[in-house]
């Protein structure tokens, strides 16, 4: 169904780098955008969702000669595999495209034109490290070295990982060419600048429109106060992208014909479909809506660079930029070694998409905090909702009206709270249009309780064993199954293969928003056949495992791609076995019967931690939960069997030692990420190392 006045939106996510494969970070904003766009298009508006590789630069042209092919064939490569992963997830772009693409080049150029026809663009030349045996300039991620703050080794070119330094690559010491391993030398080029502080006054006005959130216009409010600086917009041969006009030898810069990369996917599309007018959507003046969804970490690009070049260039900007925070998975960044860097299709390998697109929406609201895939709470959450709430409404009186004749009863025994359902949808669509998600996911919820109360209030199984209430079984089980056709619309924008099979089975031909006021009576259904699954934790626990074991197959090829040798301690291992018990004292204490060697010591990462928060375990008679600040912004969540010495509200802001490094274990109450120290006899009696005045999360314990 059409609304009465369709708006015209186009729709865009941030080009996902054609250099390695989507993962859980990824995916949080590809679902989010597509809910908001599937919205769109459930309520009857003209709606498009393009996205493109993002195929250009360094990284991908050394790649591919790694690996032995052209760059193109390595961009065609992983557009496949990314193409899989979205359609495996239920991302519905309208365009798929890349931005190695005849339509991205003729958009940079000409945009490129403009400003530099305008006096956008200026040219001088600078120095620049550069590796004399792979013939290239460096970029800051190419070069390493030393420290020259605090003299550790294996730096990156821009900032020290262990002081947190910052500094240019020339002021690295011994510094040496990460590709080539060669030492870097100086040398001068002429660069491409975009004067971007031209448009400081139109960026000031721009970021205060309304286009932004308000955290991240405060945000750049701080660049634009301490005045924009001109971007370097050009590289130098060799370099895989687009060569820049009336310029040989130098080519744009990954990040200028990235955005213009959403242009050239929706021009792509335009050819396609042979009935949309891209300049109904991109000229100046343009009435149609454009918007970006991107994360926080590439603000400057979309709300600095890119509207500035628009402007420029005579095209409109966007309507708004809605950014997003990181993901994070049991409290802490994603990390290879715990298993929790899982890619998407580690997760397809093992869990329904639907499963997920369910939980980032109900935890989905419009800021920019980081979101936090809880493992344990993602299992239990999808499982009462979606299973034990939901498809649990239509799987509990489906049979009863398919096995009398599979029609719903004429007239609506409770009009009054359908019509309740009904109205809900006017305030769950407000809250999908300001993408506070998850708002929207407690309006549906708080409606299927309420649905499921009225089930177990009239009991139609214990009705049907009585002769002669055979009308009041189809009554209630009709009002039960118009109640589930309208959760599952509001639903439908988050789980489109669920709106699939109830579509099929209410033999409907959609679950269009406006339809949703006409109830279904007299109408004939099909047989209910199961719809979802529980989720399981041993799944989520495969999903760990699996990811590590990819860890650990990388680590294991040496650099001709070989497999190293075992290394021999292995055989150290079988005789420590041998040992039938430990030692006894003449007192009838143990005595330590095997050493370590020190460096197996050494490898023991102990760190101070802050406990930030500490919690009762339900189920659990001696652990508490502590989560624990362990530096860098770095958060871990640890399971201590200390309850019986300690009092949860007493350890807040307590500094205590933490074993980081040890392998994380999945326990019946959720992940436990390390161990914290403590000494005792045991029951009240024991004690948690506290260290001395001083000391900092994240310090090392020597």
């Amino acid at each position: 169904m059409t609304a009465p006045n369709p708006r015209k939106i186009l729709v865009t996510s941030a080009l996902p780098y054609a250099n390695g494969s989507i993962h859980m970070g990824h995916m949080l904003e590809y679902i989010q955008t597509d809910i908001w766009v599937r919205f769109q298009k459930a309520r009857g508006n003209e709606c498009y969702y393009v996205c493109a590789d993002d195929a250009h630069g360094t990284a991908i042209m050394l790649r591919a000669e790694k690996e032995g092919i052209t760059a193109e064939e390595q961009i065609a490569r992983v557009k496949a595999e990314h193409e899989a992963d979205f359609a495996d997830f239920q991302v519905a772009f309208d365009n798929f495209h890349s931005t190695h693409s005849e339509e991205n080049r003729q958009f940079s150029e000409e945009i490129y034109k403009a400003c530099r026809d305008k006096g956008h663009i200026a040219v001088r030349s600078i120095k620049q490290l550069y590796d004399p045996v792979k013939e290239l300039f460096l970029a800051d991620r190419y070069i390493k070295g030393e420290c020259p703050k605090c003299g550790a080794a294996d730096q990156y070119g821009d900032n020290c990982e262990v002081c947190g330094a910052t500094y240019t690559p020339a002021e690295l010491k011994n510094p040496y060419s990460v590709i080539s391993g060669a030492t870097p030398v100086e040398k001068e080029s002429e660069h491409y600048f975009f004067k971007l502080p031209d448009f400081q006054e139109f960026l000031k006005d721009w970021t205060r429109s309304g286009t932004l959130q308000d955290e991240v216009a405060n945000k750049l409010q701080e660049w634009l106060d301490s005045g924009l600086q001109e971007w370097d917009i050009s590289r130098d041969a060799p370099y895989f992208g687009f060569e820049i006009p009336d310029a040989p030898g130098k080519y744009f810069y990954v990040w200028l014909d990235a955005p213009i990369g959403y242009m050239a996917s929706f021009k792509n599309l335009c050819e396609k479909r042979g009935n949309i007018d891209f300049a109904e959507f991109w000229k100046k003046d343009s009435t149609a809506e454009l918007y970006h969804f991107i994360g926080k970490d590439i603000i400057n690009f979309h709300a600095l660079f890119w509207p500035a070049m628009l402007s420029a260039a005579d095209y409109r900007t966007p309507t708004a930029v809605n950014a997003h925070g990181f993901v994070t998975v049991n409290g802490a960044k994603m990390s290879k070694s715990r298993g929790t860097f899982i890619k998407a299709r580690t997760y397809l390998n093992h869990l329904n998409p639907t499963y997920l697109r369910y939980y980032f929406a109900a935890k989905l609201g419009s800021s920019v905090d980081d979101f936090d895939l809880n493992l344990e709470d993602f299992v239990q959450k999808v499982n009462s909702d979606l299973v034990n709430k939901l498809v649990n409404i239509a799987s509990r009186t489906a049979n009863f009206v398919f096995k009398a004749g599979g029609t719903l009863t004429n007239e609506c025994a409770e009009p009054d709270m359908l019509a309740d359902f009904i109205n809900a949808g006017d305030v769950i669509a407000e809250h999908y249009e300001k993408r506070e998600f998850g708002r929207a996911m407690k309006e549906i919820m708080a409606l299927a309780d309420r649905a499921n109360e009225y089930i177990q209030e009239k009991a139609p199984w214990a009705m049907n064993k009585e002769e002669g209430r055979e009308q009041e079984v189809q009554d209630v089980c009709s009002v039960a199954i118009n109640l589930f056709r309208q959760l599952i619309t509001y639903l439908s924008p988050v789980l489109p293969e669920i709106a699939e099979k109830t579509a099929e089975f209410l033999n409907l031909e959609s679950l269009s928003w406006e339809a949703r006021r006409e109830p279904l009576l007299g109408h004939s259904i099909n047989k209910f056949k199961p719809m979802l699954p529980r989720a399981e934790m041993d799944k989520v626990s495969a999903i760990l495992e699996e990811t590590k074991g990819e860890l650990e197959k990388e680590a294991g090829k040496a650099p001709d791609g070989k497999k190293d040798e075992k290394p021999a301690a292995k055989k150290d291992d079988k005789k420590s076995k041998k040992n039938k018990g430990p030692a006894l004292r003449e007192d009838g204490n143990e005595v330590i019967a095997d050493t370590i060697e020190f460096p197996d010591f050494a490898k023991v990462d102990l760190r101070i931690a802050r406990i930030v928060k500490a919690d009762h375990v339900e189920g659990a008679d001696k652990l508490l939960q502590l989560t624990l600040d362990i530096g860098n912004g770095e958060t871990r969540n640890v399971f201590s069997g200390i309850k019986a010495a300690y009092n949860p509200e007493d350890l807040g802001g307590k500094l205590t030692v933490m074993v980081a490094n040890l392998a994380p274990r999945q326990m019946k109450f959720g992940l436990s990420e390390g161990m914290v120290l403590a000494a005792g006899p045991g029951g009240s009696d024991i004690f948690l190392l506290e260290p001395h005045d001083g000391a900092q999360p994240g310090m090392r314990v020597m």
